[in-house]
C-alpha cells in the first residue's frame, strides 16, 4: 500500500448524480467525527508521529484539515455567489509547517473542523443542480466544478483521517 494514498488517490468522473452527492455530503457530515476518533487516547509522542517517513505528524494532519477546509468552503461560497471567481491557492506544507500547525493541541482543530463542518454541510444542502454545476477557476488546476470540489472534500477527509488510522493499526496503537 502507498502510504501517502491509503484511501487511493482523488478520482472524479464527472457530474454526479443527486444520490452521489447526498452519499459525498454526508461523508463531509461525519469528517469531524471521525477524525476525533482517529486521535482518541494518542499521546503527544503519538500525536508527534509523522504518518509515514518524510510525512507531516498526525497534529499537522489534524490541523491542515481544518485549514485545507476552510479553504474550500471559501471556494464554495465564492462559486455560488460570483461568477467563475479565480480562487486563491496556498501552499499547504507552509501552513503546515507554522508553529501552531506543528505545536497546537489538536483539539482547537478538532473543534473547529466540527463548527466548520455543520455549516458547510447546511451550506451544501441548500444547493440545487444548477449550484453543482458552477465553477471556480484555480491558478494551478483550472476550471474546477462544484461538483468536483465536493468530490475532492469528501475524499480529503477520509484521506487523512486514513493517514491516522493506518498509523495506528501499523504501530499497534
Amino acid at each position: 500500500m502507498d502510504l501517502r494514498y491509503p484511501v487511493g488517490p482523488f478520482k472524479f468522473e464527472g457530474t454526479l448524480s443527486p444520490e452521489q452527492r447526498q452519499v459525498l455530503i454526508d461523508q463531509i457530515a461525519v469528517t469531524p467525527e471521525k477524525m476525533r476518533a482517529a486521535v482518541a487516547g494518542l499521546s503527544e509522542e503519538q500525536l508527534d508521529t509523522p504518518y509515514r517517513p518524510e510525512g507531516w505528524t498526525v497534529r499537522q494532519v489534524v490541523h491542515h484539515v481544518p485549514d485545507s477546509h476552510l479553504n474550500s468552503y471559501v471556494r464554495f461560497k465564492l462559486a455560488l455567489t460570483e461568477d467563475h471567481p479565480t480562487i486563491r491557492a496556498y501552499d499547504e506544507n507552509l501552513w503546515a509547517n507554522t508553529d501552531d500547525a506543528r505545536t497546537a493541541p489538536v483539539e482547537v482543530s478538532l473543534d473547529l473542523l466540527e463548527a466548520l463542518h455543520r455549516r458547510w454541510v447546511l451550506f451544501l444542502r441548500s444547493f440545487d443542480d444548477r449550484d453543482f454545476a458552477r465553477t471556480f477557476n484555480h491558478p494551478e488546476l483550472g476550471a474546477v466544478s462544484v461538483d468536483k470540489n465536493v468530490a475532492l472534500y469528501a475524499w480529503h477527509g477520509r484521506h487523512h483521517v486514513a493517514h491516522i488510522t493506518s498509523l495506528r493499526e501499523r504501530n499497534g496503537w
